[in-house]
């Protein structure tokens, strides 16, 4: 196994373990080296102060960095950190496209809130046949009739 499979494999695990401070010394290098998955854990423990001081910006940076290389759970994060302003300045309609790319991948929790906001015009014209459309592709049935 390489190192670099192996720190990936060990900082995931430290991780989930709640080892944050290790996972963060393990997935920091791999980050930088441009691995997803190592870029949006980083942003996670960096969001929440999770073995490191919170830092709303560079968490930003990370989570941009995951989302523009396809992560769908970064493009997830990033959806949130516009919707609530969270280390960027709010704007509804850059939620609104993060929201899409990760719904288009697939994720329900993407769709969920992509319909949502459909459903309430917030960030995007409000546009019930959208909202419908994404509620069932989300697997909902009975939301926005």
């Amino acid at each position: 196994m390489h190192d670099d499979d192996l720190d990936y494999t060990s900082g995931v695990a430290a991780f989930t373990a709640k080892h944050f401070s290790r996972a963060m010394q393990l997935l920091s290098p791999l980050a930088a080296a441009g691995n997803a998955d190592a870029q949006h854990r980083l942003a996670i423990m960096l969001q929440n102060g999770l073995g490191v001081v919170a830092n709303l910006e560079a968490a930003h940076r990370w989570m941009r960095a995951a989302a523009e290389q396809g992560h769908a759970l970064a493009q997830h994060g990033m959806g949130f950190m516009y919707l609530e302003g969270e280390g960027v300045a709010q704007d509804g309609a850059e939620a609104a496209r993060w929201f899409r790319l990760a719904a288009e991948q697939g994720l329900a929790g993407s769709q969920t809130t992509l319909a949502m906001m459909y459903e309430e015009g917030r960030g995007v014209a409000q546009d019930l046949d959208e909202a419908r459309r994404w509620y069932r592709a989300a697997g909902f049935e009975e939301k926005a009739e």
